[in-house]
């Protein structure tokens, strides 16, 4: 199964593409990320945003995705504007078929680790040895989308 993880923001979105194989093993098959300049206004990031993730949905086809949760306890403006980020990324994987899956951090530290508390290093040290990475992916928004689709392809098993 090929399964699409995507860590939702506005100026940077990150996106990565696994396969699953009968047994449980995950194998990258991409991963990024989406900018948006700071200076462009919230319709034209959303546009970049939509235009950007369909390419990836339609050259790589995945039949699910996985699209982390949102947690902010702070800053509510910044949990606005990823909300709209999250709406273009939900609306997307609807107009593609894609079954969607949603996690949230401490979930998908959970499913990695072991530990809902762990540090983001642990995290992204762990999508190296699960995915058979020389280097953990970079940026750090890659590594936590490729996170949430390692996540579910633990819970399908």
């Amino acid at each position: 199964m090929r399964i699409l993880g995507v860590d939702p923001g506005t100026g940077i979105l990150g996106f990565g593409v696994i396969d699953v194989d009968q047994k449980g093993k995950a194998k990258l098959v991409d991963g990024g990320t989406i900018h948006t300049p700071k200076e462009d206004s919230d319709s034209a990031r959303l546009l970049t945003i939509y235009d950007e993730l369909k390419s990836v949905i339609v050259s790589h086809k995945p039949e699910a995705a996985s699209v982390e949760k949102l947690f902010f306890a702070q800053n509510v403006t910044t949990a606005i504007t990823v909300s709209q980020a999250r709406g273009v990324v939900l609306l997307l994987c609807e107009q593609h078929n894609l079954k969607v899956y949603e996690y949230t951090p401490l979930q998908i530290k959970q499913a990695l680790t072991g530990y809902g508390r762990a540090e983001k290093k642990q995290i992204q040290e762990m999508v190296k040895v699960i995915l058979n990475l020389d280097t953990i992916p970079q940026p750090d928004d890659c590594a936590d989308a490729l996170a949430a689709a390692i996540t579910c392809s633990m819970n399908m098993r």
